[in-house]
Parts: C-alpha cells; structure tokens; sequence
C-alpha cells in the first residue's frame, strides 16, 4: 500500500453568540476507523494504551476530556451489510460492550464516543450512522443547526428521508451526502453536502456553520474528511504504513499481528509512538481502499443559490 498526496466530547451544548458569529463550544465526540487484516475488535477497542475507551475518560485533543453520551462501533462481517452496536451508556462503563468486543473479528470497524452538541442522548443518535451497506460517523457540528434544519431536511431525496432515525446534524449531513450520490462518488457527493450546508446558513445569516471530521465507508474502502468553515478543524491523524511501524517499534508485540495493509484514521492517536501518526492536512480528504491511500485536498461545491 502507498500514501500519496494528490495535485488536485454527558456534555454542555454548542454555543451560539447570536445568528450571524455563530461560537463552536468545546462539546465534540472521538472516532476510530480500522481497516486490515481480520482481528477481535477488543484488540482495538481496550488493548492500545490510549485506546478509544481511554479516551472516553481521559481525551488528550479533543475539546473536552470526556467523552459520556453514549458511543457505537459498526463492524463489516458476513455478506455486505454491516452491523452496528449503540448504547447510551459511556463507553467505559458499559459490560455488554466487553463481552461483544472479545467476540468479534472483523476486517473494518468503525468506533465512536459521543459528547452530544445539544441533541438527545439516545441510541438512535449515536454512530455510526447506518444506511445499506454504508456506515459514517461525524466529530463536529454544524452551527445554527436548529434554524437550518428544516432547510437541510428539505433536501433530503423524499426516498431517503423516511431512513432517518435520530435529530442530529451528524445524520442529516449522512443523508444529504447519500442525495447527492455517495454510493457513486463519495468525495463530490461529501463535497456537495457541505456546500449545501454552506449556503444554506448564509441564508440563515450564520457564519462558519462547518466543523467536521467524518468518515464513511462501503465495507471495502473509507475515506475520510477534514475540513471546517473558519479551516480550524479538529484533530485527525492516519496510520504510517504499518511495515514502517513495525520496523520501527519491534519492542511493540501487538504491532506483529496486523498486516501490511493495516490502517487507522484516527481522532487521537492510540499509541505514543514515534513515526505511526500523521495528522491529515487541514481540508483534504483521504481514501483508504485496497492497495491505496491517498490524500486529496478537499472543497465544498457552493452553488451560490440561497435556498
């Protein structure tokens, strides 16, 4: 596998400092995405030494240091539909987690640990989100979210709007990148999205409406999404290539399972190692799939029109 870079946090709520300067609180969630060689999702859930767990309790980057209102994991096994596992509760307290985690073996996970913006704790508002064989998860916000929903639900493709279970801007985003072909084209389709967001908010006289960190993925590849409206996006690192990882940290015995196709995209890295991270470029997207990772700069196609 190559990389290359292509030429072309129970919790507060998001604040809002009136409808046109918008203020992105510090409430944001943690994600994993895994893809490799078949392993026990415990493996990569608990094991690592600032595993996604850890960071439920004790966050070194993201904007609050607990991560409690609930989490999920969605992992790809038999057939093309992936499955998924929700609890309100906190990651780190939750029992029947650690029993399915020492159960499972999976070749792609996505895991995420959720501190809420201002919607419901419940389980239809947790990530993964879920649709077909597509999975997605989301740190971030999108500001003014309660004036533009009705705008941003409007547009939703009236056969997929039924499909939508939760009150998150997180889904909703899901759901306008599915309208707008992520089945086809997934970065244009993220990249449509987001420009719809955009100018839907200049509407709503909200400023910088965009923060995000996203990952999707179809069972066979992942691709990955940094970006925001003010270009101050919350953190988000990729895995070096793990050949290199474990040339450099023999000492590591948990490194000598995973393949040479191994990848992490990650909110925090998992371990303190030297060499095994490297943040993802302030708004560029990645792609994860067999034999490639790539990185690409990213753009939300505006089309101008207030909707």
């Amino acid at each position: 596998m190559r990389t290359r870079v292509a030429d072309s946090a129970r919790s507060p709520h998001v604040e809002d400092a009136g409808a046109g300067a918008p203020v992105f609180g510090g409430w944001m969630c943690r994600w994993m995405a895994y893809s490799g060689d078949p392993v026990l999702a415990e493996e990569l859930l608990f094991r690592p030494q600032h595993s996604l767990i850890d960071q439920s309790l004790h966050s070194r980057m993201g904007a609050t240091t607990t991560n409690g209102d609930g989490f999920g994991i969605g992992w790809y096994g038999e057939g093309e539909t992936p499955a998924v596992f929700k609890s309100v509760d906190p990651a780190w307290n939750d029992r029947n987690l650690r029993e399915v985690a020492a159960q499972v073996r999976t070749r792609l996970m996505f895991a995420h640990i959720r501190a809420s913006t201002g919607t419901p704790v419940q389980r239809s508002n947790c990530h993964p989100f879920r649709h077909g064989r597509w999975l997605w998860m989301h740190n971030g916000s999108i500001a003014g979210f309660h004036d533009l929903k009705r705008d941003l639900m409007m547009a939703v493709d009236p056969t997929l709007y039924p499909d939508i279970e939760g009150s998150t801007d997180s889904e909703t985003l899901f759901f306008l990148a599915l309208t707008f072909g992520l089945a086809d084209d997934p970065v244009t389709a993220v990249e449509r999205a987001v420009g719809l967001v955009e100018d839907v908010a200049v509407r709503h006289g909200v400023a910088h409406p965009v923060q995000m960190t996203v990952a999707t993925t179809d069972g066979v590849s992942m691709w990955a999404f940094r970006y925001s409206s003010v270009h101050e996006t919350r953190t988000l690192f990729f895995s070096t290539d793990m050949t290199t990882v474990q040339r450099l940290h023999p000492e590591v015995e948990a490194l000598a399972q995973l393949g040479p196709d191994t990848r992490f995209v990650v909110s925090e890295p998992l371990r303190d190692l030297t060499g095994a991270w490297q943040e993802v470029p302030e708004s560029t997207c990645g792609v994860v799939g067999p034999g490639v990772a790539e990185i690409r700069p990213f753009a939300p196609q505006r089309s101008g029109v207030l909707l």
